[in-house]
């Protein structure tokens, strides 16, 4: 699928300003929709909107079909009396400045157990339920046993549980049966507000770009429920893991901890699996951003016992029969193929056969160390520009670094950019708009030329990510007419 020449913004929803602890789908997503529109932007790009697990990660989900319940808004529940003003009055006062996902969670589950008092059986609510039974009834129960055996891992329940099929045949006690009532209407009230915030994100002619990460949790009701699926002993342990080799991000490789597939098993079934998963993923979505995609070529694969990524080997996958599969049961496939890290020939050889999009980081273009392909002078068409992404310092606070340490880096950028300190992120940008990328991409916090107290992810890191939000204030409308006087000079409204 070829993309027009547009641009974009990258923001999870979570890093949106209210009063609430936590962006969500409430009245600041719809002034993000308009922000973009007005700026001349085409896309909003985000991370995975399912329910966070291990690490608050949008990365290791409890499902890959299910949506993150953080991000319902307890404005919208008001508004559609779902909850009471007195529900709302007297809440304690979280932070503006960063997610506490703690208390964010806690909340957040007393509300939403409130709104569960005042369901309506509606034609909707019960529409909603039979569309989507067939990933709905098995996360429902799965969450349900979670809560049962105190958030332990499915793979620490007893046998009865950890079988997934004896599991559905256990006769279920009156608590366990209303929780799984409650993990429905949870699903429902998400997808309803999502699916309001797409109709007005149409409207103004918005599109989404949603990541899609290759693989799925362990501790998940995708792996507790497809066994099979996945590399794991017949008790649901870990035979091999994933993640990535020594790398730019990690001295030892990342160790990512995710089930491998197991591809033959996959293949039997025809890839039914992952066609639902894909399915699923384009009714909330316009392009897919496939996360890790060279391991559709070969996954890294770690024995399941090793503390690090660092002794792994490759395995190969795939690739070619599974988006063959793909391509013969949709219309279109709008994928972005993130082609980071250690790639090689044959994966190149996988994206370009499906004319999939690879993607450029330009702050990686710099100095003697700099990978020139991400300069944007060798840019092709069919690629799509970034200034960094979640996992990126931001582009101020990454320069600003380079600055200090007197590299190569910042010397090259600042000549490559024809630019001062002060404007360097602001000419990247700028850069990656005049180039011959069909979609270029910014972090929200390189559009407000933001330090490194505001990046988002540390690789590798285990506590302290995902937390950053966004001041209101800082969303001005001669923000926005900037961005829209770019975005026509350089042809990408």
């Amino acid at each position: 699928m070829q993309f027009t020449r547009s641009s974009g913004i990258l923001l999870h929803p979570t890093s949106l300003p209210n009063n609430f602890g936590i962006g969500d789908f409430g009245s600041s997503a719809y002034k993000f929709v308009d922000f973009l529109s007005s700026s001349g932007f085409t896309f909003w790009q985000f991370l995975p909107l399912t329910p966070t697990g291990f690490g608050d990660s949008p990365y290791q989900s409890f499902s890959a079909f299910a949506g993150n319940r953080n991000l319902i808004s307890p404005e919208l529940l008001l508004k559609n009396d779902f909850l009471d003003k007195k529900d709302l009055k007297d809440l304690p006062k979280l932070s503006n400045s960063k997610v506490e996902f703690s208390k964010v969670n806690n909340q957040k589950e007393s509300l939403l157990r409130k709104s569960f008092q005042k369901k309506i059986k509606s034609k909707e609510y019960k529409f909603f339920i039979s569309e989507n039974e067939f990933w709905l009834n098995d996360y429902a129960l799965f969450m349900s046993l979670k809560k049962f055996h105190n958030g332990r891992a499915w793979f620490e329940w007893e046998n009865d549980f950890k079988d997934y099929n004896k599991a559905k045949k256990q006769k279920l006690n009156s608590n366990i049966k209303k929780e799984i009532e409650f993990q429905k209407f949870v699903q429902f009230l998400f997808f309803s507000q999502w699916r309001e915030l797409q109709n007005y994100a149409k409207q103004k002619k918005i599109k989404f770009i949603g990541d899609l990460p290759i693989f799925v949790a362990h501790d998940s009701a995708d792996v507790w429920a497809n066994q099979k699926y996945f590399t794991l002993t017949k008790n649901g342990a870990l035979k091999k893991k994933a993640g990535v080799p020594p790398d730019y991000f990690s001295k030892t490789g990342q160790l990512w901890g995710n089930p491998l597939y197991d591809w033959k098993n996959l293949e039997k079934n025809n890839f039914a699996w992952w066609k639902k998963r894909i399915s699923h993923l384009l009714k909330m979505v316009d392009i897919i951003r496939i996360d890790h995609f060279r391991g559709f070529e070969a996954c890294w694969e770690i024995p399941g016992d090793a503390k690090t990524a660092k002794f792994g080997k490759w395995k190969k996958t795939p690739g070619i029969k599974f988006f063959n599969t793909l391509k013969n049961s949709f219309t279109d496939l709008p994928i972005i193929a993130e082609d980071l890290g250690f790639i090689t020939s044959e994966v190149r050889k996988l994206r370009d056969r499906f004319n999939f999009p690879g993607m450029r980081i330009m702050q990686f273009a710099f100095g003697v160390k700099g990978e020139k392909k991400f300069l944007s002078k060798n840019f092709i068409e069919n690629t799509i520009a970034y200034t960094g992404t979640h996992d990126n310092d931001t582009t101020c606070g990454f320069f600003e670094k380079e600055k200090r340490k007197k590299s190569s880096t910042y010397k090259h950028a600042k000549k490559y950019l024809q630019t001062d300190d002060k404007n360097l992120c602001k000419a990247l940008i700028i850069d990656a708009l005049k180039s011959r990328a069909s979609i270029a991409i910014f972090p929200m916090q390189d559009i407000l030329n933001l330090d490194s107290k505001h990046r988002m992810n540390f690789p590798g890191k285990i506590i302290g990510n995902w937390q950053w939000r966004m001041s209101e204030k800082l969303l001005t409308g001669k923000l926005a007419k900037e961005y829209l006087k770019l975005n026509k000079k350089y042809l990408r409204t």
